[in-house]
């Protein structure tokens, strides 16, 4: 098998040299390691694609949350307002 780097017309990586991370290729990946590794990548997109749009659901719904909490919030802090103007005025303040 011919090296993917070589297959693909780059520059291979320098021999004996640890790779930098997971996803490093030597200069021996034969084409179809480099073909299992771009679906690994892909399959891990689209599995973050997924977990994103979870995300976006939940961000959604606390927002919605929040909303309706300081809309409550406010409705006690009017009823509370009007509750404590009512106490002043019955008691001549």
């Amino acid at each position: 098998p011919v090296p993917a780097a070589a297959a693909a017309g780059e520059e291979s990586a320098v021999e004996g040299g640890p790779p930098d991370h997971s996803y490093s290729l030597s200069s021996g990946t034969t084409s179809e390691e480099l073909l299992r590794k771009l679906n690994e990548q892909r399959d891990i997109i689209a599995l973050l694609e997924v977990k994103m749009k979870e995300m976006k659901g939940s961000i959604r719904r606390l927002r919605l949350a929040e909303a309706q909490l300081r809309e409550e919030i406010r409705e006690k802090d009017r009823l509370l307002h009007a509750a404590s103007a009512g106490t002043r005025k019955r008691h001549g303040l």
